[in-house]
């Protein structure tokens, strides 16, 4: 099998339900067999299995991930934390959540209560709690982190069946925050929250012949800032989001808490890229004709209505399709080169471009295997769809392949969580925790039971 083939794996497009063979959700990798999946009740059910058994044991969360975090080999075990959800205790600063609820039901939970959490969330909502921390799921915005940031305390079920609690401030905290499920299973996660706020959204096209700067000053001067480069064209497609007006929070209250949408300004700069974009996209997926959400990723581009609502309203807006995903983190004193390396490496091959690339920025991490640890971040996002046939762009992974080189050759880490070549980062050098973390690992799991060959290659 080619390198590209490992890296990304083609789809089986047909129905799994009645497969044998348990698929990631993308449909691109058979984790194991659903003979090896086991759903515990309990906390103490989990624990016992784990004593009762033998063998290798990966988490599968929502299956988001690619399928290699996941797989097992025959006679190991996968199992399934959904019976695991809900509200465990809560406080006026704090709510701790069993570890499979999912990020949509903490999100609504948290509204509820005039709560919130203290960062910005990703674009995707079906995520589990553990899963999603344990790959570095992040938001946008310098003020904050990632997700596992906001973690006070994790409750953890050791190989052994025992149980371990962490709190921040204890030396292996900012281990757990973000451990790639390599340390125990996460059974109870205790979050920090704040008072509700709500927020305005002011979206515009601009030029990118000033990216270098203006992407710095986009998320120093606002709370939440995220950006869409089309770089054939040379524009942008931007958000800027900070707390509403009084006025604005009134409208959102009185509007029985919907998202209020302000008058758009009808800007047409970037129809013509939009076009432009998915013709691309029709083109590389076979797909013809309007239809499929992953155009309706592209055409809410040209919709440039100011919107006021919750965090969540705003930003959790993802739209799910399978998808070959590369994010690399740039230290933010990289991104301007990163930036103009970019350009050049385009202004001279002029690659094909399938979907613009996304930038988020964050503020730097506490947990020791974040892509954001230790230093304020820029993402860069890459996307490849999927053809109906389960097929992938063969010019669009070669654009993938090549800005991830130049990304890594920018001091970038790899988003866990999504799809990278893991020869093109000399781990120990951008991690300055990478053989602390190792030690944790053996500590906490000798016999490497929370482990399959993705880990072993990483840190064995």
């Amino acid at each position: 099998m080619n390198k590209d083939a490992l890296l990304y794996p083609l789809r089986n497009p047909h129905e799994t339900t009645h497969d044998s063979a348990l698929w990631n959700w993308a449909q691109n990798s058979v984790v194991g067999q659903r003979s090896q999946l086991q759903q515990p009740q309990s906390e103490a059910a989990l624990q016992q299995l784990l004593r009762d058994t033998e063998g290798k044991v990966r988490v599968i969360g929502s299956r988001l991930s690619p399928g290699r975090m996941l797989c097992v080999q025959p006679d190991d075990l996968l199992l399934d934390l959904s019976a695991l959800t809900g509200v465990l205790a809560h406080d006026e600063h704090s709510v701790t959540f069993a570890a499979g609820t999912l990020l949509q039901d903490i999100f609504d939970t948290l509204t509820t209560m005039d709560r919130m959490l203290g960062c910005s969330p990703g674009v995707i909502a079906v995520q589990t709690l553990a899963g999603a921390m344990a790959s570095g799921t992040h938001g946008q915005g310098l003020g904050q982190s990632s997700l596992a940031d906001e973690a006070l305390r994790l409750r953890m079920v050791l190989a052994d069946g025992s149980v371990r609690e962490l709190q921040r401030g204890e030396d292996d905290f900012p281990a757990a925050l973000t451990s790639l499920g390599a340390l125990g299973i996460v059974t109870a996660v205790t979050l920090r929250t704040r008072p509700f706020r709500i927020f305005s959204c002011h979206k515009f096209a601009a030029s990118a012949d000033t990216l270098e700067q203006d992407l710095l000053t986009w998320n120093r001067e606002h709370e939440f800032s995220k950006a869409w480069w089309f770089v054939d064209d040379n524009l942008m497609h931007v958000w800027n989001a900070d707390q509403a007006s009084a006025a604005d929070a009134q409208a959102w209250h009185d509007n029985q808490r919907e998202v209020v949408e302000h008058s758009d300004d009808a800007d047409s700069s970037l129809n013509d890229t939009i076009d432009q974009t998915l013709a691309h996209m029709h083109r590389d997926t076979q797909i013809h004709g309007k239809g499929g959400k992953q155009f309706r990723t592209v055409t809410r581009f040209r919709d440039f209505t100011d919107i006021t609502g919750d965090i969540y309203q705003l930003f959790c807006r993802g739209i799910a399709v399978p998808q070959i995903n590369v994010e690399i983190a740039v230290p933010l004193a990289n991104t301007p080169r990163a930036i103009e390396r970019i350009k050049a490496w385009y202004a001279e091959k002029h690659p094909h471009m399938h979907y613009p690339i996304i930038l988020r920025c964050t503020g730097p991490s506490d947990a020791w295997m974040s892509p954001a640890h230790q230093q304020e971040s820029c993402f860069f996002g890459f996307v490849v769809y999927y053809a109906d046939d389960g097929s992938l762009s063969q010019e669009g992974l070669h654009f993938l392949t090549q800005v991830e080189k130049l990304l890594a050759a920018e001091g970038g880490r790899p988003h866990w969580g999504k799809y990278y070549d893991p020869q093109r980062y000399p781990w120990r050098e951008i991690y300055p925790q990478w053989d602390a973390f190792r030690a944790v690992r053996q500590r906490f799991d000798p016999q490497h039971r929370f482990s399959n060959d993705y880990l072993t290659a990483l840190f064995d």
